[in-house]
């Protein structure tokens, strides 16, 4: 086959680097927005804040040219001659009040430094407590190196899932020690004997009946839950009580008893041991929603955003390399060095402010069109809104306003929410009308919290309450409702 050359025309739309980092600036949620800042600061010396000194900048700057911009003498790099011989130095130098990040929507004192800081604590780790009392035993240093590994082993919920025979390869290939299962085994349930009680089980029915035994021995009447647990875990977890009843000769009132022991129980006994360097987790709101006797103002929390400037350092060099005569090669490539510094920075500085814009636009036109739920707190006034609705509404692309609620909150009278709270699919009801689905969700989770726990309501009758009150919905779609409530099937529902 010969080879051919020819030249053809295509028209492409390609998203350029700037965009690009915009978009992702668009989804960092206001709790990492000054590390993503920090960040930018640290990869660009040109990039300040108004609180720093622009001196520590010069002493680096330097440095800064001799990793980026420090070429060999016999090579001009591509274009730079060219590009040198077009900048406007003036354009550079001139004074940096101008180029403050104006971007803030809000003082950094609304609120009170109680609502948005972030603590930090210092605890001692699971294994570490774990650790602790395996020194209490009368262990020798091979039975201690086990017992190590499987303490090692379990998990940050206090359950030991990794098998017994991989514990014991794990000690063979890693740590040449030579052990058994059985040997492992034994180690196992000296460590479960350990706090919290049912720690180092290996399964939920384990774990409940590590916790029993506990009780046992220290005198409580638990007996039957102990049966009840080894003998017929399957079925109380799926609530078959009758056979429960019918296959140990006890009666409601006595089985009501023992459920009341079981599920003061804790299923994951590790939960509350706080690990090492452990942060709480606090929700930082990245808006604020007030009202001013029927009037909501948005707030945007700009309280992580520190005002961003251009180094005036970088400037001063830029006016020195202007007042000198003669400029020789390494001279040109150093202001060419300051001018890519200076122009990321400005880009980035835009890109702060355009992103800030877009987040208060975009939360005005979620607060305008949900001014109902807004006003009163309740799910029953959302209006069905999709993601287009706001785009049109603010002239934003879909996707924008997708990565604008993708993981970002907002603060109201009646609580913080996620701003894909606000976003829902609508349903028409027998009068003609449009609601949404989140007050279906509502209604339905209302017939379940007040149905009758003996006898709860089936997805089939589910279907035909909201059927009466209006609501033309199929039986999956309300199976699908339940399902995102988090809410379980009529049989798991069942109460004695």
């Amino acid at each position: 086959m010969a080879l051919s050359q020819r030249l053809t025309q295509k028209l492409t739309q390609k998203l350029s680097p700037q965009q690009i980092q915009l978009m992702k600036l668009l989804q960092v949620p206001t709790a990492h927005l000054e590390e993503r800042i920090k960040e930018e600061i640290e990869e660009n010396p040109a990039l300040d804040t108004l609180e720093d000194s622009y001196d520590d900048n010069d002493s680096d700057l330097n440095e800064d040219y001799d990793e980026a911009g420090d070429l060999d003498g016999d090579e001009d790099p591509d274009g730079s001659e060219d590009e040198y011989e077009n900048i406007d130095i003036s354009e550079y130098v001139t004074d940096g009040d101008d180029e403050v990040g104006d971007y803030k929507y809000r003082d950094d004192n609304y609120g009170g430094k109680e609502n948005t800081v972030i603590q930090q604590r210092v605890e001692t780790s699971f294994f570490d407590i774990l650790k602790q009392q395996l020194l209490m035993l009368d262990l020798d240093a091979h039975q201690k190196k086990v017992a190590e590994q499987i303490i090692g082993s379990i998990e940050d919920d206090g359950y030991l899932k990794r098998p017994l025979a991989s514990i014991a390869d794990d000690l063979a290939f890693r740590q040449n020690v030579e052990t058994n299962e059985k040997e492992v085994k034994q180690l196992l349930e000296l460590i479960q004997q350990f706090d919290p009680p049912g720690v180092g089980a290996r399964n939920l029915q384990e774990c409940l009946l590590l916790q029993l035994q506990r009780k046992q021995k220290e005198g409580y009447d638990v007996g039957l839950a102990i049966e009840i647990i080894k003998k017929y875990f399957e079925e109380f977890t799926k609530k078959h009580y009758e056979k429960i009843e019918k296959s140990l000769g006890i009666d409601s009132e006595q089985l009501r008893e023992v459920i009341g022991q079981i599920i003061k129980l804790n299923p994951k006994p590790g939960i509350q041991i706080g690990d090492t360097n452990k942060i709480e987790t606090y929700i930082i709101p990245d808006f604020f929603v007030q009202n001013f006797n029927g009037k909501l103002e948005v707030i945007l929390n700009s309280r992580n955003a520190p005002d961003l400037r251009i180094s005036e350092g970088y400037r001063d060099m830029l006016r020195d390399y202007e007042k000198r005569g003669k400029k020789d090669k390494r001279q040109k490539e150093t202001v060419l060095f300051i001018k890519r510094k200076i122009d990321s920075a400005k880009w980035f500085i835009d890109a702060i402010k355009q992103r800030q814009h877009t987040l208060l636009s975009t939360m005005e036109a979620i607060v305008d069109y949900q001014r109902d739920f807004f006003l009163s707190g309740e799910d029953t006034d959302m209006k069905p809104m999709i993601l287009k609705d706001i785009a049109e509404s603010t002239g934003l692309d879909i996707s924008t306003v997708s990565r604008v609620a993708s993981s970002k909150f907002v603060q109201t009278e009646f609580g913080t929410y996620r701003l894909k709270f606000f976003f829902s699919e609508s349903l028409v009801t027998d009068s003609g009308e449009e609601v949404s689905t989140r007050e279906v969700k509502k209604i339905l989770s209302d017939l379940i919290e007040g149905e009758n726990k003996r006898k709860p309501l089936s997805d089939e009758k589910l279907t035909t309450e909201l059927q009466i009150k209006g609501y033309q919905i199929a039986r999956r779609t309300v199976a699908k409702y339940r399902e995102q409530l988090g809410v379980p099937v009529a049989r798991l529902r069942k109460e004695l």
